[in-house]
């Protein structure tokens, strides 16, 4: 493996990827493309899918159809814009190195530990699920002890190299991928009456209109169905995270940014529609069963419960794998920025941030303690705090790409090899629609969108006055080191 080529940098961008006078030679090319092409593709299947689908489809019945096409085109225009960006400079930053050059470092700061925060919060999310799981297999094994074999296992996977982290997570991406397109096709043929064999007398197209109509709870169930399915699009973004250490990042940024409507189109759009189409929507067992479970259970598939488990496990393995990988590369570039301790920015002679992923993964252990010790409490806190996070990223994309855009075309233009549509119209247009969402979670009672993003802005809060603050503590600085700068010249 080579070290990853630098691009030519000005201003507050990270100069390359490794530390001057670190241990390794900063981080290695070490991503294949067939890995690049699997981590963005399963990048949007988040574990969220299989699980938190049925509490959309109970509020808002077929029409959670919009309400998942809305939050995918807002996706996509994000995606664009990450795209372009990321493409003119692919880094391990991705949208914080972005933010600290388009808007200052305060926003790099602010959004990159914010960033940081949710995936590590998510560790302990994931590896509480698939202990559940596997727990179920194996009870001999209590609940704790899975939690804590899972995270041991992929953290030792994330510190040998990011070869390996690629190689399991094309394993953990390419078993989901098959799975959701077999359930596609399965399922499809059953709708419409061709798939031999199988009783699905209550499958068919007027699921979507029966039972209370299209939108049996009204209009506003979509923007409520909106906020119950918009977290689990998080992830998209890794793949320009990882194009960093790939072999040609450009290419595949372009690649996954192009590739990003099909993508959303046929695993979310694609798999609900199935669902729906399949089952009446207030059928007890969407609710009682999961979705995905009730879907094949509708279609007399033998084990549906236990197959979705499976597939359900390797979504959380997936997720646990890219979360660690995504939070120790983010706390990687704040450590490269001095926006977090310098040893964060080092790394192994085989290209990976030691310190970066064990620190990461130390606050996981600690979240999966306080999800067993205090659930309903610190952990509550922390996974609500949270929450928001997504959106707040999404809106810092949308604004540093504004800003973005002029400083690639005074600078380089010919890197400007993906371009946001109808810029900058279409740009504020995703913004407004993004802060739109936050305000309407403001009105949310019933499904904690209140609780949600007050302490989500609250966190964030606290995160900008820290970098506010540091902003002043190094103009301070750098203002006595001109002062006595000026004074040795005085008294020379």
């Amino acid at each position: 493996m080579t070290s990853q080529p630098t691009m030519k940098t000005t201003g507050n961008e990270p100069q390359g990827h490794g530390e001057p006078g670190a241990h390794g030679s900063g981080l290695q090319a070490g991503l294949k493309n067939r890995h690049l092409s699997m981590i963005a593709i399963g990048g949007v299947i988040g574990a969220g899918l299989f699980v938190g689908s049925s509490s959309g489809i109970a509020t808002a019945g077929p029409g959670i159809l919009l309400s998942y096409a809305l939050v995918g085109t807002l996706v996509v225009l994000v995606m664009r814009m990450l795209g372009e960006m990321s493409a003119a400079n692919p880094t391990s930053g991705s949208f914080s190195a972005h933010a600290d050059r388009a808007l200052g470092p305060w926003a790099g700061f602010s959004i990159g530990w914010l960033y940081w925060f949710f995936w590590v919060v998510v560790l302990a999310v994931e590896a509480t699920a698939g202990a559940v799981i596997l727990e179920g297999w194996i009870p001999a094994v209590p609940q704790w002890a899975w939690a804590l074999i899972v995270m041991v296992v992929l953290t030792a996977t994330n510190l040998v190299s990011v070869g390996s982290y690629g190689e399991f997570e094309f394993w953990f991406a390419g078993i989901k991928v098959v799975a959701i397109a077999a359930f596609i096709v399965i399922g499809g043929l059953a709708v419409f009456g061709v798939l031999p064999g199988v009783d699905s007398e209550q499958a068919g197209l007027s699921n979507l209109t029966e039972h209370g109509g299209f939108l049996p709870n009204g209009p506003g169930a979509i923007l409520t169905g909106v906020l119950l399915v918009v977290f689990s699009f998080m992830g998209s973004e890794i793949a320009t995270l990882a194009a960093g250490e790939s072999e040609n990042p450009q290419q595949a940024v372009t690649k996954a940014t192009n590739s990003i409507i099909w993508r959303v189109a046929v695993f979310y759009l694609g798999s609900i529609f199935v669902v729906v189409a399949l089952l009446p929507w207030d059928s007890k067992s969407i609710t009682e069963d999961g979705s995905y479970v009730a879907a094949l259970d509708s279609l007399g598939i033998p084990h549906a419960g236990q197959i979705m488990n499976f597939i359900v496990l390797t979504s959380v393995l997936s997720c646990l794998n890219s979360g660690l990988y995504t939070a120790s590369r983010m706390a990687f570039s704040l450590g490269q920025r001095g926006d977090a301790p310098k040893s964060f920015a080092r790394t192994t002679s085989n290209g990976v941030p030691r310190t970066a992923i064990l620190a990461s993964v130390a606050f996981g252990f600690v979240a999966v303690f306080f999800n067993y010790k205090f659930p309903d409490s610190v952990f509550l806190f922390l996974v609500n705090s949270s929450g928001a996070v997504a959106l707040f990223v999404w809106l810092v994309i949308c604004f540093s790409q504004l800003r973005m855009r002029k400083i690639i075309k005074a600078e380089a233009p010919e890197k400007l090899v993906v371009k946001m549509w109808l810029y900058p119209y279409l740009t504020w247009a995703t913004a407004a629609l993004i802060v739109f969402i936050l305000g309407y979670m403001l009105t949310d009672t019933e499904h904690d969108g209140r609780t949600t993003i007050s302490l989500s802005l609250l966190v964030a809060a606290v995160v900008l006055a820290i970098a506010f603050a540091k902003e002043k503590l190094r103009g301070g600085r750098r203002a006595a080191d001109e002062a006595e700068a000026r004074d040795k010249v005085s008294a020379g």
